[in-house]
């Protein structure tokens, strides 16, 4: 039995972070749940809350926190388009603030550290796929730029902290990830995909739909973010996560509909500004250092998905 460690996860009940927690509490862990439920659910922990190694706290990581712990899990933000933009000053200050915060509190604690920062810090790629060694080309104040710029500057920080004051870090860029306890209405590829086609719906592409996305399993995703918290404390990163198969958005809407039984048409809109083009990413790093591959096969995992939201749409929770 390895050591019971006492875990904060912010962003706790969001979709990454209620999978998170399911996975430290099934290892045995302490598992201190954080979030303000801006764009989270309750529900997604809910299961827990008769654990007694689980404890949920509704805070804002815009504000200190000052709690006893082991290990940090940063993943507190909302990361879909249609969140992050609805209240961009929150979104910057939950990056930013946030970021300050949670190191403050590593560095009192001596506590290892992990920033769930994303493939959007690349912005609209000029190299594909991306490698951890490409800067990015984001917009610095487009209507994007509260989350990509946000994300950046929280790498700043954790790299300012490791570089000054050898704090532990662990920095992993998460790249599209879906699964079950996605939020219905985030706006995300998934998830819009699914609702529309099993309630019948058109389906809505931004663009020709040619634009191309990786779509990493949530399972997967969490494996990869535990490993690297595990992994030697010199190894901090930044490290790409996400599985590196590309598909085009029209090609996810055909497999959508066609594993739904849909009679859904696919309807074509105008693309919102500063939309990237490509995104898939290089995990030789992940592959070398951790040994880590996605697993799970998109239709697999699509099914899986399909099946929560199907559950959803009967209960009228969506």
């Amino acid at each position: 039995m390895h050591l019971r460690k006492r875990i904060l996860v912010t962003g706790g009940s969001g979709f990454l972070g209620s999978h998170l927690c399911e996975r430290l509490l099934n290892e045995g862990h302490e598992v201190l749940c954080v979030d303000n439920f801006f764009s989270s659910a309750r529900a997604n922990v809910e299961e827990f809350l008769d654990n007694r190694r689980f404890e949920l706290i509704r805070h804002d990581v815009t504000f200190p926190l000052f709690v006893e712990v082991d290990e940090i899990y940063n993943l507190a933000c909302p990361a879909s388009p249609i969140h992050y933009q609805h209240d961009p000053v929150q979104t910057i200050k939950t990056c930013v603030h946030g970021a300050i915060n949670m190191l403050g509190l590593a560095k009192r604690l001596k506590a290892r550290i992990y920033q769930a920062s994303t493939s959007e810090v690349y912005g609209d790629p000029e190299i594909h796929p991306q490698t951890e060694d490409y800067w990015g080309h984001v917009n610095p104040n487009g209507i994007r730029s509260c989350y990509d710029e946000g994300k950046r500057c929280a790498e700043a920080l954790f790299f300012s902290y490791w570089r000054q004051g050898g704090l532990p870090i662990k920095v992993g860029r998460i790249f599209n990830t879906y699964g079950p306890k996605m939020h219905p209405n985030d706006g995300r590829v998934v998830s819009n995909f699914i609702i529309q086609a099993l309630k019948g719906e058109p389906i809505t592409i931004y663009g020709d739909g040619s634009q191309t996305r990786s779509f990493c399993y949530v399972d997967d995703l969490i494996e990869c973010m535990v490993r690297f918290m595990a992994s030697p404390v010199d190894f901090i990163g930044p490290m790409n996560m996400g599985n590196p198969g590309e598909f085009t958005i029209r090609e996810l809407a055909e497999k959508v509909v066609e594993m739904t039984g849909s009679k859904s048409v696919i309807s074509y809109e105008p693309l919102p500004g500063d939309d990237p083009k490509q995104r898939k990413p290089d995990i030789t790093l992940a592959r070398e250092k951790l040994g880590w591959e996605p697993q799970v096969k998109l239709e697999d995992g699509l099914k899986k998905t399909i099946t929560y939201f199907d559950e959803m749409l009967k209960q009228g929770m969506a």
